[in-house]
């Protein structure tokens, strides 16, 4: 029966082999796990992103609760002159009736269900969904996402 030593230096050299092999696998494989196509899809489909209604609250030091609501996630990228669909869902609030500035768009979001809105941005520009019952501090707001059409 035949024993097969290996040198400290071999092995040495082997395990750090081994750590850079490990390191850029890690490395490549971290860098490409989050390519996700947002904006340039294939043949005119349209652009789907999903959106949820969110609520914080909390306490302050005298007893006084705060809350604000959002829109989630608060902003979206779109590609000019392709259709856009927002798939909104109601999680908190009973309802959040909205507006998109410099649009004819409007709907309601209510709790449990979802709103879904078609629209396509013509012109490149920042567009502002905005819950007409949460516009500003004094209303828990304000809960405005904002929409970058490219």
């Amino acid at each position: 029966m035949k024993f097969y030593s290996i040198s400290k230096r071999r092995f040495l050299i082997t395990g750090l082999l081994m750590v850079v092999i490990l390191t850029a696998a890690s490395l490549w494989y971290l860098s490409n796990r989050n390519d996700y196509p947002t904006v340039s899809l294939p043949g005119g489909k349209a652009q789907v992103f999903q959106l949820v209604t969110g609520e914080f609250s909390s306490e302050l030091p005298g007893g006084k609760k705060i809350e604000a609501y959002r829109w989630d996630p608060g902003t979206i990228v779109v590609e000019s002159g392709k259709e856009v669909e927002l798939r909104i869902l109601g999680v908190n609030g009973h309802e959040h009736p909205f507006h998109i500035e410099g649009t004819n768009v409007t709907g309601v979001v209510k709790k449990g269900e979802e709103t879904v809105v078609h629209y396509t941005f013509a012109d490149p520009g920042t567009y502002k969904l905005v819950c007409d019952l949460h516009e500003t501090m004094e209303q828990n707001g304000p809960m405005i996402a904002y929409i970058v059409v490219q």
